[in-house]
């Protein structure tokens, strides 16, 4: 792919017979062959996608797709109270407005105590945020994912290498260096 192309996607149309979906996997696709191709390319205009209207729409059924949307931040409004009050369209074109104009602020997290795994009677806190920090996050996600991923080796392609690089390892050190144990110590069992 070209860098010369051009990058803006363009905003959503009604009569467009590509949906909102296809429009931004097409974005993420170009995203993550410019960024594959060239690892030093700078993304100057990735802000236009964040608030794209397709974008917002994939970021909002996403978060409505979640369990969490049944759940609501310090705004006391979850996804239902926000098709039911603005509706979808109205509540997105809104937040599209603010991020455009860069009044969009995030709001502080929900803070709950919910109870550690293990049984152990011990707590941590849990931030929740807004729907509309939700899918700003999840709009986000979608732009940026594509371009970091790009640097990543494949799925279950570094784990493997990473484990049979440590064998390796393992196997030129002699008893008693770091990462092998002593002879008859804790971990004697072990063999690479």
């Amino acid at each position: 792919m070209s860098k010369d192309a051009p990058v803006n996607i363009g905003a959503a149309n009604a009569t467009d017979p590509v949906g909102p979906r296809a429009r931004v996997s097409r974005m993420q696709a170009k995203l993550h062959c410019w960024a594959a191709a060239d690892p030093g390319r700078r993304f100057d205009d990735l802000f236009n996608f964040v608030h794209d209207p397709a974008t917002l729409l994939v970021a909002f059924d996403r978060v409505a797709g979640n369990t969490g949307a049944k759940t609501p931040g310090v705004d006391g409004l979850t996804v239902a109270d926000i098709e039911e009050i603005a509706g979808m369209s109205g509540f997105l074109d809104d937040l599209r407005t603010q991020l455009k104009d860069g009044s969009f602020r995030p709001l502080p997290v929900r803070e709950r105590e919910i109870p550690k795994p293990g049984g152990s009677g011990r707590v941590r806190k849990l931030g929740i945020p807004t729907i509309a920090d939700r899918v700003v996050q999840a709009a986000l996600k979608l732009v940026l994912e594509p371009i970091f991923e790009a640097g990543c080796a494949p799925r279950g392609a570094a784990l493997p290498d990473a484990v049979q690089d440590r064998v390796g390892l393992l196997s030129q050190q002699g008893p008693g260096s770091w990462g092998q144990p002593e002879p008859g110590g804790a971990g004697e069992g072990f063999r690479p």
